[in-house]
């Protein structure tokens, strides 16, 4: 026979420990919300635990009711954060209710008719449904299947089959009676796997959240803080996937390297914040005219780099052009003043004899851009050959029918 207080000491030991984890956790990540409902869960289930331990000290219906509903909700927050982790909305009222149906027929089972067996069933069932729900909200990310998320669902897997084999175990008298204060061996020891398989399935829920932690440190490494695109380095990797494309299969691309006009007056007459809010809104101009395969990097500074794949230096020259016309149209509110943005862009394509490194095409881009600034800026200009074109105004940029095509790539 096992000791039920004995048992219930362990679950609360276990799941005070998990709680203790996943609390270090969410304080260490406070962006990732899904940690604090797993640790939340966690303790809630530790103290259902070490309610239930005083069984036989204590009126029956404090461990039976209070213990259970503890450790019922313990399991619906377990989906819950489940569901946050995935970016899905929360049924909170769904868990309530689950919750409050399981806990008022255990209660019917223990005062009306007071039977352990049947308690144990619904007890069972009532952990089984947010289990199950788990388990699909898993196996639905077909697509992650990670270390983390396969050994999450190994261990909710061994869960389920446990509670089955739990209910199935009652209602047959396998191994004997069992009591408020004694479980039979089979009961036990059911119990004590239960145990180690939700440990388990935590650990597998903390390797899910290492992935996803690393994932989102690996983006921040390549995205600049301050305006959100891309930065020097994932330009760089992305120029030189480019360049070996285009190596391989003779397709060109196209890049334009930009910057500000008179930035630095901008900061000494409007101060550095304004500065900041300038280069953001500059980033959601751009970004708001590239598509989908384009990328828009940020050099440092006011310089930025777009990266046109499959478009030649015609086609790029009418996007140039688009772009300084919309931007030179654009205000940004500070203070209450009105700051206009001008921009002045290179425009460079990429050619097995001029730009077949990231480092020669960007040198070519910034010739066509120290020749747009020199003059006159707020206008583009064209790197074609050894020669740069005569560069043009953004009231003056040509709008070809290629821009239309290039927009519906």
């Amino acid at each position: 026979m096992f000791s039920v207080p004995t048992i219930f000491l362990v679950i609360a030991l276990n799941l005070l420990a998990i709680g203790i984890v996943w609390t270090f956790v969410a304080r260490c990540y406070p962006k990732f919300p899904a940690a604090t409902v797993w640790a939340v869960g966690c303790l809630m289930g530790a103290a259902g635990a070490a309610i239930s331990l005083l069984r036989g000290t204590v009126d029956p219906l404090v461990p039976i009711i209070l213990g259970n509903t503890l450790l019922t909700l313990m399991t619906w927050c377990s989906w819950f954060g489940l569901r946050m982790f995935y970016g899905q909305r929360v049924p909170w009222l769904l868990g309530i209710i689950g919750t409050v149906a399981t806990t008022m027929v255990l209660a019917l089972f223990a005062v009306w008719y007071d039977a352990i067996v049947a308690r144990v069933v619904i007890y069972s069932v009532g952990q089984s449904i947010p289990v199950t729900l788990m388990l699909i909200e898993i196996a639905n990310r077909g697509h992650d299947r990670r270390y983390g998320a396969k050994l999450a669902m190994g261990a909710l897997s061994v869960v389920l089959l446990l509670y089955v084999l739990r209910s199935v175990a009652g209602l047959t008298d396998f191994g004997g009676t069992i009591t408020l204060s004694e479980f039979n061996t089979v009961q036990g020891a059911i119990l004590v796997v239960l145990v180690f398989s939700a440990m388990v399935g935590n650990f597998g829920l903390l390797l899910m959240a290492v992935d996803r932690l690393r994932e989102d440190v690996a983006a921040l490494a390549l995205c600049d803080d301050l305006t959100g695109v891309a930065n020097r380095r994932h330009l760089l990797k992305r120029l030189g996937d480019e360049c070996a494309l285009s190596q391989r299969t003779g397709v060109s691309f196209s890049i334009l390297v930009m910057d500000l006009d008179e930035f630095k007056a901008i900061n000494d007459s409007h101060g550095h914040g304004a500065g900041d809010e300038c280069l953001r809104a500059f980033s959601r101009i751009v970004q708001g005219r590239l598509r989908t395969s384009d990328l828009l990097a940020r050099i440092g500074g006011d310089e930025f780099c777009v990266v046109l794949p499959r478009t030649t230096v015609r086609e790029a020259s009418v996007v140039a052009g688009d772009l300084t016309t919309i931007c030179s149209r654009t205000q940004v509110r500070w203070n209450g003043a009105a700051i206009t943005l001008t921009a002045s862009i290179g425009v460079a394509q990429w050619t097995p004899a001029v730009a077949d490194t990231p480092e020669r095409i960007m040198a070519a881009a910034d010739q066509a851009l120290y020749d747009a600034k020199r003059h006159g800026k707020d206008r583009h200009a064209l790197h074609s050959g050894e020669h740069v074109d005569e560069p043009v105004a953004a009231s003056a940029a040509p709008r070809p029918p290629a821009l239309a095509h290039l927009r519906s790539a």
